[in-house]
């Protein structure tokens, strides 16, 4: 809005203007997500290597503060590598695909309240279908590599990914039914008097938490990647570019996972108490603490939590994580008329 009323104000009709400065808003929201997302990198090779006793990257920067920017650029600048027999058209649009899947989840994510590209009143479904659709890039990644172990590691992930997005399907439909909404403003709203966190929809968190690590495939679950078997997964034949739009892809969705916690649960940009000094702090501060928070617990799970095998992973997502949560949609619903008819 400031954006558009400055174009205005220079003799822009309000078309244009407003046009202008939503291209401006989303350049820099990107930008300055890739930033956080170049020192989230950078935290969770620290973290990992904190807990095995070792520096990690201390090199490039002071405490190695530019090592993943200097990652990008050797990404950036190395030849990409193609397999003859690969069908190069699908081979290149996977990781593009998957790449702006990525980028256009953020686009309903609330940072603080009225910070938002797009406040759309079913963000939460957009934020699903963006979700379901991010399997797709994996897949033609794998298939087109024109190789059994991309493929086999492909066909691994989206088996894995489409399991566990069930379960985070059933986790949102009790956060609806607390909320009333499927405006992610909305629910963080609904949270005023009191975190989801911290009532009957406890449970929910637990499985949408690790959910969430076995949607954005990462250890225990990191099994399309598993070194003993199938080497590199899907990403076996992708290098340079390809191979890095792989990996911000990858941590864009981990990192709005992280986002969704918040969210979902902890108050977004809501402070924990209400009451000074915690409200004279900006709302995208707390939800930005609240994200880097969730990103540890996920590195710390990295770190200590060993390897599951694959029937392991598909057991706890279809006969533990589903039953459970299907069981807690009816209950949540059962509390949510109880609580309407005492009011009443």
């Amino acid at each position: 809005m400031i954006f558009t009323a400055a174009f205005q104000h220079l003799g822009l009709p309000y078309a244009w203007a407003w046009l202008i400065s939503q291209v401006i808003t989303m350049a820099i929201f990107a930008v300055s997500l890739l930033i956080m997302l170049a020192y989230i990198l950078l935290a969770d090779r620290k973290i990992w290597a904190a807990v095995q006793i070792r520096r990690g990257p201390n090199v490039v920067g002071p405490f190695g503060l530019l090592q993943s920017f200097a990652d990008f650029f050797k990404f950036a600048l190395k030849e990409p590598v193609i397999p003859a027999g690969a069908n190069k058209a699908i081979f290149l649009l996977a990781p593009l695909m998957t790449f702006t899947l990525a980028f256009a989840a953020w686009a309903v994510v609330p940072l603080d309240n009225g910070w938002v590209i797009a406040n759309i009143n079913v963000g939460i479904l957009y934020i699903f279908a963006i979700s379901s659709l991010g399997v797709y890039g994996i897949i033609m990644g794998g298939w087109a590599s024109n190789s059994k172990f991309p493929f086999l590691g492909g066909l691994r992930s989206a088996a894995q990914m489409v399991s566990y997005e069930v379960s985070i399907g059933f986790v949102i439909i009790t956060v609806l039914l607390f909320a009333g909404s499927l405006n992610l403003s909305d629910i963080v709203r609904a949270q005023a008097h009191g975190w989801f966190a911290f009532s009957i929809l406890f449970p929910m968190l637990v499985v949408f938490f690790v959910s969430a690590l076995a949607e954005t495939n990462r250890p225990p679950f990191d099994l399309p990647e598993a070194e003993s078997e199938l080497v590199a997964g899907f990403m076996v034949e992708y290098s340079s570019t390809p191979y890095l739009l792989f990996m911000i892809g990858e941590y864009l969705n981990i990192v709005l996972m992280c986002a969704m916690i918040s969210i979902l649960f902890f108050g977004g940009w809501l402070p924990p108490f209400h009451v000074w000094p915690f409200t004279a702090v900006p709302g995208v501060i707390w939800f930005l603490i609240k994200i880097w928070f969730f990103f540890f617990l996920f590195a710390m799970v990295k770190s200590i939590v060993p390897r599951y095998r694959y029937d392991q992973l598909m057991r706890l997502g279809w006969k533990v994580f589903l039953p459970t949560a299907l069981l807690w949609v009816v209950v949540t619903a059962g509390w949510v008329l109880v609580l309407r008819t005492h009011a009443m």
